[in-house]
This record gives C-alpha cells, sequence and structure tokens, in this order.
C-alpha cells in the first residue's frame, strides 16, 4: 500500500526531531509545530497539508509570529503553495528541496576508497557514519535515525577538499547498511538541490517538492 503525503510527512519529522534531539512536535491545525530554539529559526511549522484553507491558516500563524519562524511545505503543487506563501507576506527560499524515499534493501553498497576508511557508531535511535582521511581526518558524515521500519537520513556532508570523490555514496550506503541491520526497510530524507542528483542516482525516489518560506521577523 502507498503511504500518504501526511502520514511520509509525520514520520520524516520524527526521524528528523530524533537525529537532532527536537522536542517531539506538537500537530494541530493541519501542522507540525516544532520548538528549535535556534536565533534564526525559533520554531518550525511542517504543513501536513497544501489544502488553501490549512495553508493559508498556517502561513498567516508563521507570518505574526514575534520570533524567527520557518514555514516548511513538502507538495506536489508546488506553484499554488508559493502564491498563498507569498500572499501571507513570508520570505519564500529560492532553493526547492525534494522529500525522497527508498526501500532500504535495494540501497547500493558502496565501500570506502583507499585511503578513507568508515566507522559508524551508534547513540539511541541514532546511527553516525564518519569517513576520515589519513592525513587530514574527517572527510565526510551523516546520520540517519532508526524510528521502528523508517530510518531518516540527515546531515550529510562531505568537507570541499574531498568532494567529487563518491564519498557522500559511501555515507549513505554505510547508513542504509546500518539501519536495515537494526530493523528498518524504509529511507526517508529531505534533500536540497545539490543533494537530489546524489541521491537520485542512489535509487531514492522524490515523493513531493518541499517549499520553506521564513517570517519577517526572521
Amino acid at each position: 500500500m502507498v503511504e500518504s503525503l501526511p502520514d511520509l510527512i509525520r514520520r520524516w519529522q520524527a526521524g528528523w526531531g530524533a537525529s537532532r534531539g527536537f522536542r517531539p512536535a506538537e500537530e494541530s491545525r493541519g501542522g507540525l509545530h516544532v520548538l528549535l530554539e535556534q536565533p534564526d529559526r525559533h520554531r518550525e511549522v511542517i504543513a501536513l497539508s497544501a489544502e488553501p484553507d490549512v495553508l493559508r491558516g498556517l502561513a498567516e500563524e508563521v507570518a505574526a509570529a514575534e520570533r524567527p519562524t520557518w514555514l516548511t511545505v513538502p507538495t506536489n503543487r508546488p506553484e499554488e503553495v508559493e502564491a498563498i506563501v507569498r500572499e501571507a507576506g513570508l520570505k519564500l527560499r529560492d532553493a526547492r528541496e525534494a522529500l525522497m524515499t527508498i526501500p532500504l534493501r535495494r540501497h547500493p553498497t558502496r565501500p570506502a576508497p583507499p585511503p578513507y576508511t568508515a566507522a559508524a557508531t551508534r547513540n539511541g535511535a541514532v546511527c553516525e557514519t564518519v569517513l576520515r582521511h589519513p592525513d587530514s581526518g574527517v572527510a565526510a558524515r551523516g546520520t540517519m535515525a532508526v524510528l521502528g521500519a523508517d530510518a531518516v537520513a540527515d546531515r550529510i556532508e562531505t568537507v570541499p577538499e574531498h568532494r567529487r570523490r563518491g564519498l557522500g555514496s559511501v555515507v549513505m550506503s554505510s547508513l542504509a547498511e546500518n539501519a536495515v541491520a537494526h530493523g528498518a526497510s524504509t529511507g526517508i530524507l529531505v534533500a536540497t538541490e545539490d543533494g537530489q542528483q546524489l541521491y537520485s542516482a542512489l535509487g531514492w525516489t522524490t515523493r513531493a517538492t518541499v517549499l520553506i518560506a521564513q517570517s519577517p521577523a526572521g
């Protein structure tokens, strides 16, 4: 059975929040409300629906926030969402992101190329993979939170001087293998524009476009 987009959004947010140590989201008014307490991102509202009435209410809430607040909207109707968000007076980020999934057992295997070495550690539900170079130390890293059958990848990063060597694929391979070993079957993530090319090449499928807007206070 194909999962609904709202269900997929909830599952992604739960893993993303676990990966970063955020408090559990509060669900109300058609959105997930997350307290981040960061200087430029005090709260984030993640829309579970792009229906105009629901989205207008969330956008107006974010626009009225006194502290920096973000509105994140996964949708398959991005142009309609953009119009509603702009009408509310929010500042829309230019770059569109993507909500993506994969059956983890289909994830390709990518060993670390010499002289790099990979090490995986686990802290509660969160696994981290770190690639190191013998001369310059940490070259790439990433995390994946395993919650039941879901594994949510987050903060996949490669140090600039080590890019274009396939290290992101190695990190993802290690994380996927570890997640499967701990009972996960579905990988979920939100990818930046740069990341989408990597994940698509590894077999991830785009499920929705993700638009992000900020309150005037931000």
